[in-house]
Parts: C-alpha cells; sequence; structure tokens
C-alpha cells in the first residue's frame, strides 16, 4: 500500500490495498500508519509542475523466481524521481513513461546482460533507466536527451539517487557510481560524435511516437550499432555465416534470444507502445532501409514483474525489440 501510495497510484489503487493490508477485528484496530512515513514521496518540489515519486522495486521478485537468497540490505531498490504527473503539463521528457518502466524490468531481469557493458539509451527523460543500469553495474552509463530542461531535471533525478553525473569528455576516467548526462539531438548529431560513445548496448523507451523524428533517430541507431565497419564489411559477415539464424527459432531459449550476435557487435534494445499502426510500420521501413536487423521479442522472453502494485502500469501493451547489424 505504501509502495502505491509513493509511486502516486490513483486513490481507489490505495484505498484497495490499505483494505487488503489493513483490517478490524474485534476489539481491536489495526494500526494506521502515521502520516510522516509519506513525506519522502512528495518532498519539496522546485516547480509547480513536478512531483517527487517514489517507486519500490522488489528485487525479492527475480531473486526467488531464479533460486537465490537475496541480501536482506539488497532485498528492493528505492527509486526517487522528480518528474510531471500530469502528461498534459511540462515536458514530455519529465514524464514517466510505462516502456520506461518495462524497459527497467527487463535491465533488473537480466542483470548479466548489462553488468560490465557500455550503455547509452536515447532518449533518457528521468533518468530512470539509467538508475537501474547503474544499480546492475554496468561498466559504463551514458543518458542522452536533446531537450535541456529535461537534461536538468534528469541530473537531478540521479543526484536524489546518490548518483553522480558527468559530461562527455575525452579521456574522463569514470567512478563507479557516476553517470554521463549528454545533450544529443538526434537530427543534429554527428556521426563523429556518435562514434566517440563507443556502446556495447543501445537503449530507447518510447522513442517511436513522431513520424518527423524517425528517420533521425533510425540514423542514430545505424551510426551507434556499426562499430566503425561498413555495410560492404557487414553483408560480408552475414554472406559467410551459414548457421541458422537463433532469432527466427520458435523454440529459442531466452538466453539464445538475448546473445548478442557476436563478441565484436553492438545491440540495441527499444521499448515501445504502438500507438498509431502506420508509425510503427513507417519505423520498420527505415530499419530495413538502414540495413538493420529487427527481432520483435515482446512473446518470446519473460520479464519480471518488480512493480506489482502499479496497478495503471498496463504491461501487456509494451513491446521490446531488438535491433542489430
Amino acid at each position: 500500500m505504501v509502495s502505491a501510495f509513493r509511486a502516486l497510484e490513483p486513490p481507489d489503487v490505495v484505498i484497495s490495498f490499505a483494505r487488503l493490508q489493513f483490517y478490524w477485528t474485534p476489539g481491536s484496530l489495526a494500526e494506521v500508519p502515521s502520516p510522516r512515513m509519506y513525506r519522502v514521496a512528495f518532498g519539496t518540489t522546485a516547480s509547480a509542475k513536478l512531483s517527487e515519486v517514489s517507486f519500490t522495486i522488489l528485487i525479492d521478485t527475480w531473486a526467488e523466481s531464479r533460486g537465490f537468497e537475496s541480501c536482506p540490505k539488497s532485498r528492493k531498490l528505492e527509486v526517487q524521481l522528480r518528474c510531471s504527473v500530469n502528461m498534459l503539463e511540462g515536458d514530455t521528457g519529465c514524464s514517466i513513461w510505462p516502456s520506461s518502466l518495462f524497459l527497467s524490468e527487463f535491465i533488473l531481469s537480466f542483470p548479466e546482460l548489462f553488468a560490465n557493458k557500455c550503455c547509452i539509451e536515447v532518449g533518457s527523460g528521468v533518468g530512470l533507466v539509467g538508475i537501474c543500469l547503474s544499480h546492475v553495474k554496468a561498466s559504463k552509463v551514458i543518458l542522452s536527451d536533446g531537450d535541456f530542461s529535461t537534461l536538468a531535471n534528469m541530473k537531478v533525478n540521479l543526484e536524489l539517487n546518490h548518483l553522480r553525473t558527468g559530461n562527455q569528455t575525452s579521456g574522463n576516467v569514470l567512478h563507479q557510481d557516476m553517470v554521463q548526462c549528454v545533450c544529443l539531438p538526434w537530427e543534429s548529431a554527428s556521426e563523429d560524435d556518435l562514434r566517440g560513445f563507443s556502446p556495447d548496448i543501445i537503449l530507447g523507451a518510447d522513442v517511436i511516437y513522431d513520424p518527423s523524428c524517425l528517420p533521425h533517430l533510425v540514423r542514430v541507431l545505424a551510426v551507434l550499432l556499426k562499430h566503425d565497419r561498413s555495410d560492404a564489411e557487414v553483408n560480408a559477415d552475414r554472406d559467410s555465416d551459414t548457421s541458422p539464424r537463433k532469432e527466427t527459432s520458435n523454440g529459442s531459449s531466452a538466453d539464445e534470444l538475448l546473445i548478442h550476435p557476436s563478441v565484436e557487435d553492438r545491440v540495441a534494445y527499444i521499448t515501445f507502445v504502438v500507438r498509431n499502426i502506420d508509425t510503427f510500420n513507417y519505423f520498420l521501413a527505415l530499419v530495413e532501409q538502414a540495413n538493420l536487423i529487427i527481432t520483435d521479442l515482446s512473446e518470446k522472453i519473460q520479464v519480471s514483474n518488480f512493480l506489482p502494485y502499479l496497478r495503471s502500469y498496463n504491461r501487456s501493451t509494451i513491446r521490446l525489440f531488438k535491433i542489430h547489424l
């Protein structure tokens, strides 16, 4: 109940949890928690349009499902975010989108996939994905957005979660708890700048919504994935690979579907809700034109539900795609 309240779930959801958690017995009343315990959820906001929300990510769900005994000190991941709770107010980059929640759950479900990897997120918004990447020990976390106000709020959120922030600089030595925040407008990002990031994994949540932005997004993804190899070299590698592709096998395990095509290659994971089928098909056409391979993982892997108290969060509408050369 407390987790639902702190995440600003609708009143009926909080009340339903309260009915389960606090009950009346003859001769006594269950103790109702003091209002003080809720103050951390709101705190003092720097803007009338932004509120502070707290998420409790239940790590035990993952640990128990895989047969591990979770450490008492790491049973829950508490995440505090300053964001817009009304999507009609403020910038869209300051809202928490369902696809961002799902991408975060995906990272926490498969921590070994991201540990010791350089990860960059395009369109990072409030920074939730970066916080989860840091939690699973990614070797380098780069968050990017094209809006300066979103970047400023993102840095506040990282600091709220005890992470240092820094800008992309050559030869910059990162501390384990440092996350880089980069201004990266897709339409003006140069290939040299993009190559300089050298990521192992590219991530994005709810970045497929505006048709006018999609050509720029696909160009950014293609450059980040290419790893300084020409299209001819990529095609030559595909022609010489006579083994069946694991992505097309209906019987593939989650490990086979998620494994990188090769140690040297890069991979992107994109989550989104298909709100307009024409926009989605346009994105698929652009991906094909860019000579990229896209695989729908939505129904092929199981992502753990770390946010069971978020009744307003509909996971069934979210798609997860893997993109690589």
